[in-house]
């Protein structure tokens, strides 16, 4: 597995590869169905824009996002797009047997040969009593704390190589490389790239150690950034998947014609955000029932600090936003979130942001050694 698989080509202006993080948003008076095909349409016009990946994120109990199922959605836009890069950001390692995810994952790279990301957290994607229900075990610190083992684990799976004497060593995540090593077999033992993915301090030094791909949630721990990506790039050390850090961060950035629609948009979404860290998850609210929600002291405290980490505005504020954003951190790559009650102003801000950078506008595949 070479990096030049992990690491992108930034197309335009762009200082580094832009990419797609989608959390297939769920609007007031929307069906799950609608978010699903704006993921469809999302991920086409991704392709052909020139965004390098497009990942889907692991939520449960939220009915704002209608991401439960990463791999289940990525076959599904496997079978509309033909060469961006899909994946996990990511697959919460802790709430599925390793072979469960390593099974999934050899049936993407199946549908998708070459072009399948596995991107892991430890998070639980939910709330604690909901963490429970999938693990069925409140021991919920001790699933984190096991999250090197079962990495281990997973990786042993996917490459089919545990040694001798090992119990699991009669046992193959298929489709996998078994495939390729059985009489009669014509198979790639090429699997899915793993990831890491973190909010703190733990899976950045892990990822570093490991010599694995980071990618850190900048958009909800902005505060966290620089110390874990100075961390994981002190703790890096080079593997067979890599002779040199590769980080990635997640951003949360919204581009409309004009700054006040920008500004109503996020509104709307900050206040989902409200609801859900109060307890109170649902649908993303409109722009209207947000400009209309009287917002509490401690809630207006919490509605600018959150969108003082979401780059939103015109085109050019929003390019103007990455790009420093992008020096600030020494990213690698940037993958940009939208989130907004409706999906055609998803859409619409991811080609004015490809737009700001001079993208193509009909991306053609690298040519292939």
């Amino acid at each position: 597995m070479a990096g030049d698989e992990i690491r992108g080509t930034a197309h335009g202006t762009a200082p580094v590869p832009l990419s797609v993080l989608d959390l297939v948003t769920v609007g007031a008076g929307h069906t799950a169905a609608d978010a699903l095909r704006t993921s469809v349409a999302l991920s086409r016009t991704a392709e052909t824009r020139g965004y390098h990946r497009y990942w889907v994120a692991e939520h449960h109990s939220m009915p704002g996002v209608a991401s439960s199922s990463p791999a289940v959605i990525l076959a599904h836009l496997a079978a509309h797009t033909d060469r961006i890069r899909l994946g996990s950001g990511g697959v919460m390692l802790p709430n599925h047997a390793p072979l469960v995810i390593a099974e999934q994952f050899g049936t993407l790279e199946a549908m998708a040969p070459g072009r399948v990301d596995l991107g892991l957290g430890r998070a639980p994607g939910t709330d604690g009593a909901t963490a429970a229900a999938l693990r069925r075990t409140d021991h919920l610190d001790r699933s984190a704390d096991d999250f090197p083992q079962q990495l281990a684990e997973l990786i042993r799976f996917l490459d089919d190589d545990f040694p001798d004497g090992h119990p699991y060593r009669r046992i193959h995540a298929v489709p996998g490389p078994v495939q390729a090593t059985s009489a009669g077999g014509v198979q790639s033992r090429h699997r899915p790239p793993v990831w890491l993915l973190g909010s703190s301090g733990f899976s950045a030094r892990l990822a570093g150690t490991l010599g694995l791909p980071f990618a850190f949630a900048h958009h909800f721990s902005a505060q966290n950034t620089i110390p874990a990506l100075d961390l994981y790039r002190d703790s890096f050390r080079p593997s067979a998947v890599l002779d040199a850090p590769y980080a990635l961060i997640g951003v949360a950035a919204l581009a409309t014609e004009e700054e006040r629609e920008a500004r109503r948009q996020v509104l709307a979404a900050a206040l989902n955000m409200v609801r859900l860290r109060t307890g109170r998850p649902g649908l993303v609210p409109t722009p209207e029932e947000a400009e209309a929600y009287e917002f509490s002291p401690t809630e207006r405290e919490f509605v600018e600090s959150w969108n003082a980490n979401v780059v939103h505005g015109t085109p050019d504020e929003v390019r103007s936003g990455l790009d420093d954003l992008q020096k600030r951190t020494g990213a690698d790559e940037l993958m940009i979130t939208s989130n907004a009650h409706s999906g055609a102003v998803r859409l619409r801000s991811y080609e004015l942001i490809a737009d700001a950078y001079g993208l193509p506008a009909n991306a053609q595949p690298l040519p292939r050694d």
